[in-house]
């Protein structure tokens, strides 16, 4: 019987394991994952450099729109922009003026891991608890973001964006 429990054990587990994980699949635009995740996050980022996110504070809930305020908040900020270079790789999105993204253009690879890289350095900011930490970090998030802005949202014909 324990010879039957283990093989039926072994086989669910593989059954598990081999199981696909679904498609990736788009459900915004560009513009939209910016407004939504990446500039909301970096600022909380960007707040904790002149307010301390330790200190006590009445309106944390209300700030931060959870439960989840002071360095937590800073800390799951700046994982939301790492996790974010994932959805701006995702095939099929588009810019908001219909464009695709560049996904294929090396400039723009270099970019999204610049934005990962970026979310990392401030989440062991976040983890240290050290404002001057953050406001160091808080430079390599901007660096980052700039960085690709520069190349493909700074246009003065918005119709241009996501281009070169």
């Amino acid at each position: 019987m324990r010879i039957v429990s283990v093989m039926f054990a072994l086989l669910m587990f593989t059954a598990v394991s081999t199981a696909q994980a679904p498609a990736a699949k788009v459900e915004s635009n560009l513009g939209q994952v910016m407004r939504g995740i990446l500039f909301p996050n970096s600022n909380i980022i960007f707040d904790a450099q002149n307010e301390d996110p330790a200190a006590p504070k009445k309106d944390a809930e209300a700030k931060y729109g959870n439960v989840y305020g002071g360095w937590m908040a800073v800390e799951n900020a700046a994982l939301a922009l790492s996790e974010s270079a994932n959805l701006l790789m995702i095939p099929g999105r588009l810019c908001m003026n219909g464009k695709p993204v560049p996904l294929n253009r090396p400039d723009w690879a270099k970019f999204v891991a610049g934005l990962r890289d970026a979310g990392q350095v401030a989440y062991k900011a976040a983890q240290s608890k050290n404002q001057d930490n953050i406001v160091d970090a808080s430079g390599t998030v901007t660096e980052a973001c700039a960085a690709c802005h520069d190349v493909y949202r700074e246009k003065p014909n918005l119709a241009n964006r996501c281009t070169p």
